[in-house]
């Protein structure tokens, strides 16, 4: 038994070695980013957003925060979020990725001078050792803590790139890597892509070329190529990332891929008298050296191509993932000149509206697939994540809020304002269903994987509320004018008759003494929450449906949320 053990560890201990390696690698990334998102997310954040009033400070920027942060993927999210947001133009977007490009070069020259030319990894474990330990009697919400995990993670990507040099020795040590000279060029650009879209960290995979280079695994206009390769591969992570999103994101990681992708292939084509070039003209004879040399020469071939047409790419950019797909439907396609047309629209979207903010609210429960066929959603609002329709309803909202202001300004009769005035007040009432489920996230996602009957119960029986309601809601959608009323006071009291007799049983039941205090209070917010929702929904459909004298007659009903 332990010889079969022995001889399985020999024959593959390098590779596992090796991988084990690239775990620990993207392991102290990971601490590392969230370490430096605690301890200096806000501040970042403020001076991206002060470095985008012109490109070159874009740029700038955008190195700048990249090189300290260690990672271009926090800077290009950020980046998303605040075109997301709408704070940052597209072409200053792509200047701070080109430069976050450049910037994340800074790790790669950090592992070469002192993970190979010093060989500081042997020191870095007792430091790990250390500040590892520490990290367990710390509070895991002090900035000591943060500070801690930060000095951990940067002495264990060390002790990582330790292992990946140990396992790459081992694995070539037992191979004959001459075959692999015939290959061409264009397999070791697909390899380079495969690794970085699999582990998602272009610093991961230059780590593992720098080891496979150091091993004399590979040659170095091999690496080239490898790297080539990962610079494609870092841009998928921001397509997942604005997958399902705005137009504005979508646009953003299409433009890096674009930067990318034709600078990867212009160096592809001049691989070779590229590498003279390095290796000659400019003398680095270090084969380490001039790897990561050509890697920030990508970066900043890129920045040459594309600085000077920003512009140009950004109104091509503009140009695709169209925001009708993803905002408005029928306001969009009207003017505010004819009011009637425009109220007409503004009405067909409110619809639309609602519907999207019950299937948010239901599938944040995990019950969309239980809602009337007639809730139904348009398949391209559907496929988006719950964040993703969270920020579609709010753009939605911000747009017809926008379209209503446009339209109170022309020249309109009184009924019409009047009118307007209800659609504003009924769009303001369903964002507020849509926020208040968005506030009790953490809240559903405890109740709904708690090991505590108690709270699993409450869950379960909070997500049959949810759906008995909005299929309620489906009914006053959809019946005739004469009817609703009827429906929405019924509606209307059973709600309120339902918060009371929750709340009863949150007080007075004796399984709920089981609990802590922490978690009684929990179960109290969440249930307010909930119902809150209920009730935001409620006034924003009476207000949307009903007569003025009819929706006055639910501004006089007691409140029932206390």
């Amino acid at each position: 038994m332990n010889q079969r053990k022995f001889k399985f560890m020999g024959n593959g201990y390098g590779i596992w070695t090796m991988l084990a390696g690239v775990a620990f690698f993207l392991l102290a990334m990971a601490f590392m980013e969230d370490s430096l998102r605690s301890l200096t997310g806000r501040r970042f954040k403020l001076f991206l957003k002060r470095q985008t009033t012109r490109p070159a400070k874009a740029v700038l920027g955008g190195a700048l925060v990249s090189a300290l942060l260690q990672s271009s993927s926090i800077v290009n999210l950020l980046v998303l979020s605040m075109v997301g947001a709408g704070v940052v133009q597209m072409s200053h977007a792509l200047a701070l990725m080109l430069g976050s490009n450049i910037g994340t070069t800074f790790t790669s020259w950090m592992l070469v001078t002192f993970g190979f030319e010093f060989g500081i990894e042997q020191w870095m474990l007792p430091v790990t050792a250390i500040s590892g330990i520490i990290m367990a009697f710390l509070d895991r919400e002090s900035k000591w803590f943060a500070w801690c995990r930060f000095v951990f993670s940067l002495s264990f990507l060390f002790v990582a790139l330790m292992f990946i040099k140990t396992g790459m020795e081992g694995w070539v040590a037992d191979r004959d890597l001459q075959v692999y000279a015939g290959y061409p060029l264009v397999v070791f650009v697909l390899v380079g892509l495969v690794i970085t879209g699999l582990v998602q960290s272009s610093s991961a995979t230059v780590a593992i070329t720098l080891s496979a280079l150091h091993s004399d695994a590979i040659s170095l206009i091999m690496a080239m190529a490898i790297v080539l390769g990962s610079e494609i591969g870092t841009t998928l992570k921001l397509f997942l990332a604005s997958a399902g999103g705005l137009p504005g994101k979508k646009r953003v990681a299409l433009g890096n891929f674009l930067f990318n992708m034709v600078t990867v292939l212009f160096l592809l084509l001049l691989l070779r008298p590229t590498e003279w070039l390095i290796s000659e003209y400019a003398g680095i004879k270090d084969h380490l050296f001039a790897l990561v040399f050509f890697q920030s020469m990508i970066n900043f071939l890129s920045l040459l191509l594309f600085f000077p047409f920003l512009k140009p790419v950004s109104r091509f950019l503009m140009k695709r993932y169209t925001d009708d797909e993803d905002d408005t439907m029928f306001i969009s396609k009207v003017s505010v000149a004819d009011s009637g047309i425009a109220l007409d629209a503004l009405e067909k979207e409110m619809q639309v509206f609602v519907r999207q903010v019950v299937m948010y609210n239901a599938e944040s429960f995990d019950v969309s697939d239980q809602l009337p066929v007639n809730m139904a959603i348009d398949s391209g609002f559907a496929d988006q994540s719950l964040s993703g329709k969270y920020d579609h309803i709010k753009i939605l909202h911000g747009e017809m809020y926008v379209f209503s202001m446009r339209l109170n300004q022309t020249v309109i009769s009184k009924d019409e304002a009047d009118r307007l005035n209800r659609y504003v007040a009924a769009s303001r009432n369903f964002m507020y269903a849509a926020k208040n489920i968005r506030d009790a996230q953490q809240d559903i996602l405890q109740l709904r994987h708690s090991s505590n009957d108690v709270k699993y119960r409450h869950y379960l029986e909070s997500a049959d509320n949810l759906v008995v309601f909005y299929r309620q809601v489906s009914e006053v959608l959809h019946a005739a004018p004469e009817n609703r009323f009827a429906f929405l006071t019924r509606l209307y009291r059973d709600v309120s008759e339902a918060y009371a007799q929750n709340l009863s049983q949150l007080y007075q039941e004796p399984s709920v003494k089981l609990l802590s205090e922490l978690e009684i209070s929990t179960l109290i917010n969440f249930n307010r929450e909930l119902y809150t929702s209920f009730k935001s929904m409620i006034f924003g459909l009476k207000d949307f449906l009903l007569s003025p004298a009819e929706a006055d007659y639910f501004d006089d009903l007691p409140g029932f949320i206390r």
